[in-house]
């Protein structure tokens, strides 16, 4: 899917867009199914450490990880995108639908890059042995989670969900209209978070979408997440790209092409050595993976 040029003149203008449909069902079922193997695998090993009765193997893909998170906690162990490198999601951060849309904004020589996440937020009922704020996070740019040296990179941040994300299941929420004020001096407390003296008085927008949609951002708009509120676990992908060129904002993890015109055969297709890549920078740190808090 291409955007449109009053997508893209929406996007500039006010750092925010939803991208309506840009994904089908056949571009998220691979990476709904590696993450429900994954599920699978991790509350089999709960129960026979004893740490889970049961394993509400019955319950849709929506609710069964909440229910498994009330029992414990671990269920989330190694679920993120860099920690189990699943093949489907290497697959996906390739998709030539989602980076069709890319494309629009930053042109055809696009980098992976490292920020990327897997977020699974169970209602708030099931955090009875558990920090709720460890779920939602506070107002904060991308730019204050990145090095200074890459404030200038025209980093895209896609935020998508496997399901719907409405305002009762805490879809994200962005302020609009204050990307031309730049960076906004951020704080370590509580999270990493936008100073209060800096907080632009803007009424929050919330971002609800549907499975299939794409919400993009600039380094510089403002957003968080909210409590899911509702029965179901809200499940959400953050994915960025920039120009290959630019600085990735965190040098000590593994950024790689995904597509170029200019040189097809740099884009990176080999899953084992993106699982290397990762691994290699668990186990011999270098570089630099900050956020960026005065």
């Amino acid at each position: 899917m291409k955007l449109t040029n009053e997508q893209i003149e929406e996007f500039h203008t006010h750092g925010v867009l939803i991208a309506k449909n840009a994904l089908t069902d056949e571009d998220l079922q691979p990476v709904i199914d590696e993450i429900s193997r994954f599920i699978d695998r991790r509350a089999l090993e709960l129960k026979a450490e004893g740490k889970i009765d049961a394993l509400y193997e019955d319950e849709a893909f929506e609710r069964r990880y909440g229910r498994l998170f009330a029992q414990s906690t671990e269920i989330a162990a190694g679920l993120d995108i860099m920690h189990y490198r699943g093949r489907a999601v290497f697959e996906f951060l390739h998709n030539q639908n989602l980076l069709d849309v890319i494309e629009s904004l930053i042109g055809p020589e696009i980098i992976c890059n490292p920020i990327q996440h897997l977020r699974p937020t169970p209602p708030i009922r099931y955090y009875e042995n558990s920090d709720p704020a460890s779920h939602f996070g506070p107002w904060h740019q991308d730019a204050g989670v990145i090095m200074p040296e890459a404030e200038g990179s025209d980093i895209i941040t896609c935020w998508l969900p496997l399901g719907d994300a409405t305002v009762e299941m805490g879809c994200l929420e962005v302020l609009p209209d204050v990307i031309r004020q730049g960076y906004l001096r951020h704080r370590p407390e509580g999270g990493t978070s936008i100073a209060p003296d800096m907080m632009p008085e803007i009424e929050p927008v919330p971002m609800i979408c549907c499975k299939g949609d794409l919400v993009l951002m600039s380094r510089f708009t403002p957003h968080r997440a909210t409590p899911n509120r509702s029965d179901k676990c809200r499940w959400s992908m953050d994915v960025r790209y920039h120009p290959i060129g630019q600085h990735t904002g965190r040098t000590g993890h593994p950024d790689f092409v995904v597509r170029s015109r200019t040189n097809p055969d740099s884009v990176l297709t080999d899953h084992a050595e993106w699982c290397r890549l990762w691994i290699d920078a668990f186990e011999n740190p270098r570089g630099v993976v900050m956020h960026r808090t005065d």
